[in-house]
């Protein structure tokens, strides 16, 4: 049974309270590093993009660099991730997207972001809404699971169907830090197994 839009706001508002401060955890100083990290973050932790982005932000500090580079060289940079070799293929023509069509400038609508090689949905709006402040909500593997196990979605609902529905729930204002406390909250509490919700029964109990 899903909650109604009234206990779905409370639920996610007390996620927030748990993490008030919560902030990106992937490291950049520009559109163009946030972007590249955010691709790079598919199916790897976000600990260990951190770990390969400074030697490769320095290689390739610009769209320009990257996409001068081969891909074999690019994926020597981040052959510890996952995915690796095809990373490394959509980052040099995301690169080469940016300066054709952007005059290397990382775009801020969802389509033009999407129409970059490797940019789905997902990492579109994380870069809207953390890059350049544009409302968007982002549904990644944390948040997917905290709203079906919390009973904020059905548990057949698709990620956009997700990300719609807390939209729907919450004002706009709200949708930047429930996506990055709700991550925090996926990595400490709402674990994949085990989940420890249950030792806050504040996202239990209704007035």
């Amino acid at each position: 049974m899903v909650l109604s839009k009234k206990r779905a706001r409370k639920v996610i508002e007390e996620i927030i309270a748990l993490f008030p401060d919560a902030k990106p955890s992937l490291n950049f100083t520009n559109h163009f590093e946030l972007l590249v990290a955010v691709m790079l973050s598919a199916q790897t932790t976000d600990a260990a993009v951190n770990i390969v982005t400074p030697a490769l932000f320095k290689a390739y500090p610009t769209p320009r660099e990257m996409a001068a580079a081969s891909e074999s060289e690019i994926a020597s940079y981040i052959a510890r991730l996952g995915l690796y070799r095809n990373k490394a293929k959509f980052l040099k023509k995301c690169a080469q997207q940016l300066l054709d069509d952007f005059g290397g400038q990382v775009p801020h609508t969802r389509k033009e972001l999407e129409s970059l090689a490797g940019v789905g949905r997902k990492t579109a709006n994380v870069v809207m809404s953390v890059g350049f402040g544009i409302p968007a909500f982002a549904v990644d593997t944390h948040v997917e699971r905290i709203c079906k196990h919390h009973d904020i979605v059905k548990k057949s609902a698709s990620p956009l169907e997700v990300e719609q529905r807390v939209m729907e729930v919450l004002p706009k204002n709200e949708w930047l830090p429930a996506h990055q406390a709700m991550i925090c909250f996926g990595r400490e509490i709402c674990h994949p197994r085990n989940p420890e919700c249950d030792q806050y029964p504040q996202l239990y109990h209704f007035d």
